[in-house]
């Protein structure tokens, strides 16, 4: 007899909601609760599918400290969906901690395919995408030297995080640590209604967002070394 999944890993729609999945929804009515970063969010999502479920918050605040009571949940039976405010879940966002601790637990994780960021950003740009590295958010401070400057001689493509406070700063730095003429593309907004991806040089990428309104969540994409 096969054993049955209790903490399922659902990706929601991270800007259309037309991009749920209809396992994602069948999931999400079938569990008991679903875990959600803001359940303000997720909420929302919900009653927009017509769902009507107990949810619980599970942000990066609470799960180191709500990791053990939600395995001996699980143990008792209980299934759940885990959900980020958009995309999938561990993908720059809660989830690690819990599922390594099922895992550790000897009980049964499933993770849906659905939405994330950074897939489309990455072959929207042209750049290669045999081989890339996701590096998600860079470090604020402590950190964020080191690893621009172990990524300089990278020549995978590079897949960054970044909001909208600190986009120009990035690239500025981008431009400084892997020149100015590095290749790279700068999508904002996937899958909204002001969907916007710009291709060029670092150098030509500051200049266009140092007068730039900015706006939105933004997934950048730099070419490797060659």
């Amino acid at each position: 007899m096969q054993e049955e999944t209790s903490l399922f890993l659902v990706p929601t729609p991270i800007g259309n909601l037309e991009d749920i999945t209809l396992r994602a929804i069948r999931v999400l009515k079938e569990v008991d609760v679903v875990l959600a970063e803001d359940t303000r969010t997720s909420g929302k999502l919900l009653h927009h599918l017509g769902i009507d479920k107990r949810m619980h918050s599970h942000h990066l605040h609470n799960e180191h400290k709500a990791v053990g009571h939600l395995v001996e949940r699980l143990k008792g039976g209980e299934k759940m969906a885990l959900v980020s405010d958009a995309g999938t879940p561990g993908i720059s966002d809660p989830g690690f901690l819990l599922v390594r601790a099922c895992l550790q637990e000897g009980i049964k994780v499933e993770c849906l395919p659905g939405a994330t960021a950074f897939v489309p950003a990455l072959v929207k740009s042209g750049f290669s995408s045999e081989r890339f590295t996701f590096e998600g958010f860079l470090p604020v401070k402590k950190g964020r030297q080191t690893r621009l400057e172990s990524l300089k001689e990278e020549e995978r493509t590079m897949i960054f995080y970044e909001s909208p406070h600190r986009i120009l700063k990035t690239l500025t730095q981008f431009a400084e640590y892997f020149g100015p003429e590095r290749q790279a593309s700068v999508s904002r907004e996937l899958t909204k209604m002001f969907e916007e991806t710009i291709n060029g040089s670092l150098e030509e990428l500051v200049k266009i967002f140092t007068t730039k309104a900015i706006k939105g969540e933004f997934v950048l994409v730099v070419e490797g070394r060659k």
